[in-house]
């Protein structure tokens, strides 16, 4: 697997990354079982940068990560996580909270 540098002093990562939006939320109905054994397929072909969002799902893509990394080398995987969309809890887009005091919320 080809790798890059992210940034000029950032950790190396896996060419091609892994986007987990739709193991959790937003294209229909997801199956557990179906996104841990591809986080785990990926993990095995090589990829190190998993993608996802703490608005997946209201913070279930996240957990649901957790729990395919479980048992797994952890400092071998990058996450990407965005942060500042606000959704409603019936998955509507409500906004955006990118300013300073949200943004330290959500990586605290």
């Amino acid at each position: 697997m080809r790798t890059r540098t992210l940034g000029s002093t950032g950790p190396v990562v896996s060419a091609l990354g892994l986007g987990a939006m739709g193991m959790s939320d937003l294209y229909g109905p997801a199956d557990e079982a179906d996104g841990i054994a591809t986080i785990h397929a990926a993990l095995d072909a090589g990829v190190s940068l998993i993608d996802t969002g703490d608005f997946y799902a209201s913070g279930h893509n996240e957990m649901l990560i957790g729990r395919a990394l479980k048992g797994r080398d952890r400092d071998q995987v990058a996450l990407s996580v965005k942060l500042g969309a606000l959704r409603g809890p019936a998955a509507g887009g409500l906004g955006a909270a990118a300013a300073p005091p949200p943004a330290k919320a959500a990586l605290a």
